[in-house]
Parts: C-alpha cells; sequence; structure tokens
C-alpha cells in the first residue's frame, strides 16, 4: 500500500477529488459536511489502475486547524498538493506548501482543480514554480474537475509515478506508530489508527503505550482484517491493555526497547533563521504537538526543551511552528540526549560539535567518541547505528581504540594497588572500575590483557602474587606437603615462618595452598590424592579408616573429611560412615 495527504487552501476541492478517486466520503463529521470543508482528517482509499493500493489522507484547509493538517502530513511520504483553477495561489496554499517545505517532503505531484471553471494552465505554471523552490522541487501537475471528470485518468497516471518512485520503507525497522485517531467500537474495545511509516504489525505483538505495555488484538488495512500489514500502510488496530479515555492524538505505539522518550533535543534548523527565532514554538513530529522552549545555540544550531516527552530518534525531521505568526521552521533532531551546557562558551563549542558532525555511521562514531562508553540498546534507541572500530563488551559499546587505551592503564592500576596491599593478589573490579572511571565493573574484563587475568573477581598477576619472603615460607610449606600431603603445619609452625592470617589468606587467593578446615592448609590437588587413598578401604568406611589411610592426626582428618563431604567427593551416611560419591 502507498499513503499520501492532501495540502492546500480551504474551498479549493481536496476533497471533492479524493471523492472522485476513490469514490469515498473522506469528510467524517455531520458538521465537515454541513459546513462544506474538512475540519478534521478525513481518510479514503482505492486501487489504481495497476492495481496498486492507495490510502489518502485528507487534510483541513483552513487556517484555525493547521494544527489537525500537520497531523495527518507528519508520518506521509508524499504529498498531492491541491490549488484551484479559479483562485490561484493563496495564502493558505502558501502555509501549507511551507509545512511541507519544513517537513522535507521531496515527493509530490500538483493537482490544480475545477479545470471547467477556469483555465487551468497559468495556475499549473505559476505553481509549479513555485513549488520547484521548495524541498519538492521539479513537481508534475496535472489539471482536472472533480465535477465533469476531466483530468480524472491522468491524476490516476501521475498518481502511479509519483507512488514508484518513493524510496522502499523498511520492513524491519521498529515501530512508531504516531495515533492520529482513538475510538471504541462496540465488542472489540480500544482502536486506534495511524500510519505506518516503517516496520509491521500483527496481530498477538506487544508494543508500549503511554508507559504501558499492550497487545494487538486485531489489525485492519483499508477496512479489511488483515494478518500482517507492512509498512507504508493505513492501519486499525484493535488493542487490549489500554482505555480509550486514556488515548490522544499524538500518542505513539512503540516497539519496547527500540525509542528513549526524551524532554531536551539539540537539532539544527534546515535553514540560518533570517529573523528572531520564537522563544516558545510548537513543535510537530508524526501527530504529535507539544510546547517546546527555544534556546539558540549558535547559527542553525538550537536547543528544544520539550514541555512534554517524545519518543524520538536522531535523524527525525520537526516542524517549529511560532504561534504569533504563521511562521513555520523545519529542524533535523541531531541528539536526543545532549550534555549539559553549564560553563561558559559551552553553547558555542556545542553548536560547533553539531555543525561539524556529519549523519550515518561517520555521524555514529563521532557521537560514541564525545560519550566515550555508553550501553549499545541505549546508542541504538538513539537512532544510530553500530560504527566501525567500536568494541562490544557484553551490554555496552566502546569507541574505536577506547578499550585498547584503557586496557593500557590496567596494569599501572594493578601495580599501585599491590604495593599498598603486598598481601593481596590485586584490586577487585570494583576498585578497577572506580580508577578506570568506568560506568561499570562489567567492563572490567574486556580491558584485562595478559599476563594479567581476572580471577575470583580481582584482576591479578600470576607472576607476582606474593611478597618475596612471604613466597619462600609459602614454597618451603608446599615442599613439606609434596613429602606427605596430609602433614598439615601446626598453628606455631606456621606463625614461626611468619606466615599470619593475612599471609596465609594470600597463598589461599594464589591459589598455592588450601585451606581445609581453621589453622589446616594443604597443597592444591589434595582432594585428588585423598580420594585415590580412600578408594583402596571398604566402603563405607569410618572416620578412623580415612584417617588411617591418610596417615594422618584427627586434627587434619576431621576437618579434611568435612571439607571433602562439602565438595561432594564423599557422602556421609545417616550412621556416620562414608562412601565415596
Amino acid at each position: 500500500m502507498d499513503v499520501v495527504a492532501t495540502a492546500g487552501h480551504v474551498d479549493h476541492g481536496k476533497s471533492a477529488l479524493v471523492r472522485a478517486l476513490t469514490g469515498m466520503e473522506p469528510d467524517r463529521w455531520a458538521e465537515e459536511r454541513r459546513r462544506g470543508l474538512t475540519i478534521d482528517l478525513g481518510f479514503a482509499w482505492t486501487t489504481l489502475p495497476s492495481g496498486r493500493r492507495l490510502a489518502v489522507v485528507d487534510v483541513p484547509g483552513h487556517e484555525r486547524f493547521v494544527g489537525n493538517m500537520l497531523a495527518g502530513v507528519g508520518s506521509v511520504p508524499a504529498a498531492l498538493v491541491v490549488v484551484a483553477a479559479d483562485d490561484g495561489w493563496s495564502a493558505q496554499t502558501a502555509e501549507h506548501v511551507a509545512v511541507l517545505d519544513a517537513l522535507g517532503v521531496r515527493h509530490a505531484l500538483l493537482a490544480v482543480t475545477k479545470s471547467d471553471l477556469a483555465d487551468p494552465a497559468p495556475v499549473l505554471d505559476d505553481v509549479r514554480e513555485r513549488l520547484a523552490a521548495t524541498s519538492m522541487g521539479e513537481v508534475p501537475g496535472v489539471a482536472v474537475s472533480a465535477v465533469t471528470g476531466a483530468g480524472l485518468p491522468e491524476v490516476a497516471a501521475a498518481l502511479e509515478a509519483l507512488l514508484s518512485g518513493l524510496p522502499a520503507p523498511d520492513h524491519e525497522a521498529p515501530v512508531r506508530l504516531w495515533i492520529d485517531r482513538a475510538f471504541t467500537i462496540k465488542g472489540a474495545g480500544t482502536v486506534v489508527t495511524g500510519t505506518l511509516a516503517a516496520g509491521t504489525v500483527a496481530p498477538g505483538d506487544r508494543f508500549l503505550l503511554g508507559g504501558r505495555e499492550v497487545t494487538v488484538r486485531g489489525v485492519q488495512s483499508l477496512g479489511e482484517p488483515v494478518e500482517r500489514a507492512a509498512a507504508t500502510a493505513r492501519v486499525a488496530l484493535n488493542l487490549r491493555g489500554v482505555a480509550v479515555e486514556d488515548l490522544s492524538r499524538g500518542d505513539a505505539l512503540l516497539t519496547p526497547g527500540a525509542f528513549r522518550l526524551t524532554d531536551v533535543v539539540d537539532v539544527t534548523l534546515a535553514a540560518e533563521p533570517d529573523e528572531r527565532l520564537p522563544t516558545e514554538p510548537v513543535v510537530h513530529v508524526g501527530s504529535a504537538t507539544v510546547g517546546a522552549r527555544l534556546r539558540p545555540l549558535e547559527g542553525a544550531a538550537v536547543r528544544l526543551r520539550l514541555n512534554a516527552p517524545l519518543p524520538l530518534r536522531v535523524g527525525d525531521r520537526l516542524l517549529l511552528r511560532d504561534p504569533g505568526s504563521r511562521r513555520v521552521l523545519g529542524a533535523d533532531v541531531r541528539d536526543v540526549d545532549p550534555p549539559g551546557l553549564r560553563r561558559r562558551g559551552a553553547a558555542r563549542q556545542r553548536a560547533a560539535e553539531l555543525a561539524a558532525q556529519p549523519g550515518g555511521t561517520a555521524g555514529a562514531a563521532a557521537d560514541l567518541a564525545r560519550r566515550r562508553i555508553v550501553r549499545a540498546a541505549d546508542f541504538a534507541a538513539m537512532g544510530w547505528p553500530v560504527p566501525v572500530g567500536a568494541t562490544p563488551a557484553g551490554p555496552w559499546l566502546l569507541a574505536a581504540g577506547l578499550a585498547d587505551e584503557l586496557a593500557a592503564r590496567v596494569p599501572d592500576v594493578v601495580s599501585r594497588y599491590r604495593r599498598l596491599r603486598p598481601l593481596e593478589p590485586g584490586p577487585p573490579a570494583e576498585v578497577v572500575r572506580r580508577a578506570l572511571d568506568l560506568p561499570d565493573a562489567d567492563l572490567v574484563p574486556a580491558l584485562v590483557r595478559a599476563p594479567l587475568v581476572l580471577r575470583e573477581g580481582r584482576v591479578v598477576d600470576g607472576a607476582a602474587d606474593l611478597p618475596p619472603a612471604v613466597q619462600r615460607a609459602v614454597d618451603d610449606v608446599r615442599a613439606r606437603l609434596a613429602a606427605d600431603p596430609f602433614a598439615a603445619p601446626e598453628a606455631p609452625d606456621l606463625a614461626a615462618a611468619g606466615l599470619g592470617v593475612r599471609e596465609l589468606a594470600a597463598a589461599v587467593r594464589s591459589g598455592q595452598l588450601v585451606r581445609v578446615g581453621e589453622q589446616v592448609y594443604l597443597a592444591p590437588g589434595v582432594a585428588d590424592v585423598a580420594r585415590a587413598r580412600l578408594a583402596s578401604v571398604a566402603q563405607p568406611f569410618t572416620l578412623s579408616q580415612a584417617r588411617q589411610a591418610w596417615g594422618t592426626s584427627r586434627r587434619v582428618a576431621v576437618p579434611l573429611m568435612e571439607w571433602l563431604d562439602a565438595r561432594g567427593v564423599t557422602v556421609r551416611l545417616p550412621d556416620n560412615t562414608r562412601r565415596l560419591r
């Protein structure tokens, strides 16, 4: 399906042309039909001669309903500009075209209506020349009469040509459906409508809407139930989990986690302002309308503080409307999570950054370099692709080259920590996190390079686990245990060797000794040796039999047996005997 929106002055025949093309009445309200003008958005659809399905959003042309007009064109990729042959270009035509230009609409068709009442040629030439100076450029034009039907086949053919040149929508993109209508249907419940500009929607899909999760019960497109609707499309969604009273035009249905709500954005105006900017513009995006406070940075760069948060992404086009005049300004979103401006000259520096920031992956790389480290999901929700050279680390994303830079600092952190605490094998990961000013200790493993290792929550250097004097004492103990694996040194012997509680704990952390009980230290691998000796004993066995097999004292045998029980090497039976597992 394709979607276009009408644009043009009131009473220039927009609704009549839509009615003639589609055979449907786009004016929904009795008040609209009574007064002969479109007050709110109207919708109609048809099948073109080629079989292409076309939906038309008919927007109001009266100046008092320009807000409704903006809600209709905000998500639509192409416009049908309507000008009457007997009236020509008007102030309201200029306002609607200015809106399309500010929104950056590049695909449009000009229809000069009421060609049965006046010669359409002068109007065609005049309007096409005016449109050529806008974002729409050279626009094809067709003269038509909704009354006589003259020109209707040509309008349909021109629409076919226009739609065939539209860029293909991204069906894999996350959904952001700006709601333009919300109502209830008896027996179905809450229904919302909008223009699906990207992604797909199907029954059973879950979305976020106004901070709550909702489920799509059913999908309709062009008045018919469908199993799946893919962009671009006009859709009506039956929702479960929200009441219609809690919804309004401008709310957005969002893929969870794919967008971030923001109330502060940095934007660049589509053109440098030639007059004073409004301090409190009205911001339009999609079907949403919010007030804002505008702070000029420098040149075309400005910061907007929105009165209500919106789900915006880098690259979105906003329209800023001055409520005190008819002036509208287009603005491109450049940052949805901008830095604070607290220092003198910060605004000017920020404007320079925005001016130098490219788009696409190059812009993503520049933004990531400024942020240094960011959650990958947050970066994607801002609208950025993953830049080349970025380093993923769990849920985090590091700027290109930053991981190597930080990893080079880790050895110095470890050395300084060990100088202050020589009996500890190395700093805990949290100490390294603080030293490197990392947002999360989960980043530390990605920055530890050989010969350093992360062991038991600490960054250690295995080549220098213990001070020399302590290492010599531990080596002596290990030599004794090599000759007799169960001859654990007595507490006085350990103390005489200079191995106190801290020294022994350091030896255990370094993996050179094993603590099997209070003041009982044996060599690594003792579990295998103990099991091998118990394998020659009749099963089950008593503690006394185990002690004899090990050739050790009760002081060692009791804690060793409990230590083996805790590790599943042995199983304690109800009669206090044991067997090997």
